[in-house]
């Protein structure tokens, strides 16, 4: 991505099979937002199980961020695919939980023990842990 930020995608070994995780840094906002769902849509590929966004570095996210985290769950889960939100930042996760999207999405609040067990749908590993 230019300017707002940069998107960093890895396949790792010590994760499960079909697993790609993306990492999102700066800010999530309009001037991101296109190229962001490019980068996310083409994430979303044959054999491709569980997509993992870690959210660690992002800044800020504004509505236009938001809407790309719901359409890349919504494609995602159009195909299967599991997507994660890991280990959002204090700005990520006051988005989210002020939103209520923490409930539509699946927020776990750090990386090592979700990434490691099945997937899950959306809502459950939520952050409140209302399931």
């Amino acid at each position: 991505m230019t300017g707002a930020g940069t998107v960093t995608t890895a396949q790792r070994p010590d994760l499960p099979a079909g697993t790609t995780v993306v990492r999102l840094d700066s800010d999530l906002g309009l001037a991101s937002a296109s190229a962001l769902r490019l980068r996310l849509m083409g994430a979303l590929r044959p054999g491709i199980r569980r997509l993992v966004l870690d959210l660690s570095r992002v800044q800020s996210c504004d509505p236009a961020g938001l809407a790309v985290l719901i359409s890349t769950q919504r494609h995602a889960a159009e195909q299967g695919i599991v997507v994660l939100l890991t280990t959002p930042s204090p700005p990520a996760a006051k988005l989210l939980h002020s939103t209520g999207l923490e409930r539509y999405l699946t927020v776990c609040p750090d990386s090592p023990g979700p990434l490691a067990t099945q997937p899950v749908p959306a809502g459950v590993g939520s952050r409140q842990g209302t399931d």
